[in-house]
């Protein structure tokens, strides 16, 4: 008896082991697609945990059986199998990975391993399971139908041109040896569905769920110019991402107020949001969209009072609300430094870092974040505190503090290091107790962690 095979003849059936007796091809599939659907585990075929027989298999009949059950899974589970003697016959032992794909059976159910069970899941549970499973090779994939004449050549241009200027000191590849590189296209030049996505003349044709939606209401809820349920203005942006980014933003522009500002001598424009902001929530919803997820594309809707973006797949791997400012994970690493190397993102990792300062430094209130199974939201409030908050706090604030916030005002940020210049004769835990007093008194937001730790006014 193999390790295998004694590994799971001593264990009750559950999370990552199941036996059947008989090899009959629909309880086979169901049993498979859960397994690769969830942590991967081992089918045992022909006896049950108790050892006794069913089925008595020769190669032919293990392979047949096999083949059965995998015609009915959408697409096939990838299995390793080998037959096993065991007192008075053969069993078959199948070993099921954890798939990198979603499976589901030939009537459109999906199975996940739940304990000792095949549970049925449909809806937001899918789409969490989709959320969980590694993608990197998801840009890679070949786009069906596509050729190299499906990308758009001027956009490759601009692309090289903007990459050369990022990185003068890089060589200078032959264009299909670059796009090959950077996994636009395979080595038989067919495109993959980041460069479909990055570069198509028209990606909406092989991945309608690329496009994004813009709409425009009059009210802080979804209603139309008249009150009634509906909107104002709707835009659907398709095209390349970087196309989309260009249209969605000069959209926003033409929806957004503007008022003219004189600050000394000059006179300058001030939107209804900071523009780097809103750039920030638009080009982050386009480079970290899960684009597994068809059926969904990114929302862009502006009501009288916020600014909402929203992009299809919950946070990806580790990264959950609490962490997001100081962990950083790329869903699309491919997608996120093509759109890096054209100049949409500045620093990779500081985009939500960025977010918050300049929402915050423009007196408004930070942004807010929203994660569920299945999207994830940055929502932008137009409204600005004209520091009541400040007002309600200062008489509680002790000199230290007060020195701090004046600093604040001066400068637009302040570090413990600035802290303790400022006052040089208080121990460092005193000082951090009043950097985390104002936070807690929501006068000071902290950004960053350990020693990129900076503080600045909310």
């Amino acid at each position: 008896m193999t390790s295998d095979l004694h590994a799971a003849l001593t264990q009750s059936p559950g999370q990552t082991v199941a036996y059947l007796r008989h090899a009959e091809p629909e309880p086979m599939a169901e049993t498979l697609t859960a397994l690769a659907n969830a942590e991967g585990g081992t089918l045992v075929l022909g006896c049950d945990v108790a050892g006794r027989l069913g089925d008595v298999f020769v190669e032919e009949d293990a392979a047949d059986a096999l083949r059965a059950a995998l015609r009915l899974c959408r697409p096939p589970v990838h299995t390793d199998w080998s037959q096993q003697q065991v007192p008075g016959g053969t069993v078959v032992v199948l070993r099921v990975e954890r798939s990198g794909t979603l499976h589901s059976l030939w009537d459109g159910r999906v199975l996940v391993r739940k304990g000792p069970e095949n549970r049925p899941v449909d809806g937001a549970e899918i789409e969490q399971l989709l959320a969980n499973r590694p993608v990197g090779d998801f840009e890679l994939q070949e786009v069906a139908g596509a050729t190299r004449e499906d990308l758009d050549e001027d956009i490759i241009d601009n692309y090289l041109e903007r990459r050369q200027k990022r990185n003068p000191r890089s060589g200078i590849l032959p264009k299909d040896k670059l796009l090959q590189q950077i996994g636009a296209v395979t080595e038989a030049r067919v495109p993959t569905v980041s460069g479909m996505l990055l570069f198509g003349r028209e990606p909406q044709l092989f991945l309608p769920q690329s496009r994004a939606i813009f709409v425009r209401f009059a009210d802080v809820q979804p209603r139309g110019p008249e009150g009634s349920f509906g909107y104002g203005r709707r835009e659907e942006l398709i095209g390349p991402l970087p196309v989309i980014i260009d249209r969605a933003w000069r959209v926003m522009w033409e929806e957004m107020d503007k008022q003219a500002v004189v600050r000394g001598l000059q006179r300058h424009e001030e939107t209804e949001y900071p523009q780097s902001a809103v750039r920030e929530a638009l080009v982050n919803a386009v480079a970290h969209r899960d684009y597994r997820l068809t059926g969904r594309s990114i929302e862009i809707r502006m009501y009288t009072d916020r600014l909402e973006v929203t992009s299809p797949g919950g946070l990806p791997a580790h990264i959950t609300l609490d962490n997001i400012v100081e962990e950083h994970y790329s869903r699309n690493p491919r997608i996120v430094n093509g759109l890096y190397q054209w100049g949409y993102i500045e620093e990779l990792g500081l985009g939500v870092d960025r977010m918050i300062e300049d929402m915050v430094s423009a007196g408004h209130m930070p942004p807010k974040f929203e994660a569920k199974s299945h999207r994830f939201s940055v929502i932008l409030y137009n409204r600005r505190d004209p520091v009541q908050a400040m007002k309600s706090w200062e008489q509680n604030m002790n000199e230290r503090q007060i020195k701090a916030i004046e600093f604040l005002q001066r400068h637009g940020t302040i570090t413990n290091r600035d802290y303790r210049d400022l006052c040089p004769h208080v121990g460092p835990e005193t000082l951090r107790l009043d950097l985390a007093d104002l936070v807690s008194k929501g006068l000071v937001l902290k950004i960053g962690d350990k020693r990129g730790t900076r503080y600045i006014l909310k």
